[in-house]
């Protein structure tokens, strides 16, 4: 390689993490100046789920798969948490970007599409690991956590943090009007969610039912977290590993390819 060519390869690298780190700073600047409605909100929510669903009915429940009911759901909690607030995070704020028009100064300036994407994806994980950190100090009140692999916690909060950040930028790039955007958090995010194992062991379903729920992909990411946290899962953990980075790279796929086409971004 020539010694231009090595300028020439310096200069795009150093342009494109400016890009990407003004784009992550953006992300976290904003939803720290609005946190009243982006770290306060599920913080409170979660408290109400500790004290009716822990306490309360955790109390007359006793325990499940050998722990206290209360320990049992801590781990999918914290999981809802970061799913609801990586994915909202992206979805909402691409879509502004959108809708202000402000995205087409994104897509002619010199940034690899890439580096767009993975942008306002780490913006997401940020505010999903920052939730999730809230919520955990939060249940430390009503409950002791242990930590049986911290290696499977945290790659499994950041790939699940990661996974749904993509999906909202899908929902964002497909959204045509800010109604739009909490279609699929509503409809489709939020019945997986309490049906992907956060508040009981699948064991406890009948086998069809077992088997229709291995098709939910956040039954994988709950249980894998709850591994890492209790020890206990009913899903190998390798095959859960295996499913979410399957999922993570077709939702990268599908994003490069809407941002390469423009679909939805160009008038």
């Amino acid at each position: 390689m020539t010694e231009y060519q090595n300028k020439s390869y310096s200069n795009s690298v150093a342009t494109n993490w400016i890009a990407f780190y003004t784009i992550v700073e953006k992300e976290i600047r904003r939803f720290l100046r609005i946190w009243a409605q982006t770290l306060l909100p599920p913080a409170i929510t979660m408290v109400l789920y500790f004290i009716i669903f822990g306490n309360l009915i955790g109390s007359r429940i006793g325990e499940m798969d050998g722990y206290d009911y209360m320990a049992f759901i801590v781990p999918g909690l914290i999981m809802m948490s970061v799913i609801t607030n990586a994915y909202g995070n992206v979805s909402s704020s691409f879509y502004s970007n959108k809708f202000q028009r402000s995205v087409e100064e994104l897509m002619v300036a010199p940034v690899p599409n890439w580096v767009i994407l993975w942008g306002y994806v780490a913006g997401g994980v940020a505010r999903g690991l920052f939730v999730g950190l809230i919520v955990t100090l939060l249940s430390l009140y009503f409950t002791s956590l242990q930590v049986h692999n911290l290696f499977v916690i945290v790659t499994m909060i950041t790939f699940t943090a990661i996974v749904f950040s993509l999906g909202g930028f899908i929902n964002a790039v497909y959204a045509t009007k800010f109604d739009d955007v909490s279609i699929i958090p509503t409809f489709v995010l939020t019945p997986l969610t309490y049906l992907g194992g956060v508040f009981y062991s699948i064991s406890l379903l009948p086998d069809f039912w077992q088997h229709v729920s291995m098709a939910n992909p956040i039954l994988y990411m709950v249980n894998a977290f709850r591994y890492g946290i209790l020890g206990v899962s009913d899903i190998n953990i390798w095959f859960a590993y295996g499913m979410i980075l399957v999922f993570m790279a077709a939702l990268t796929g599908w994003c490069l390819y809407l941002l390469n086409k423009g679909v939805g971004l160009r008038s």
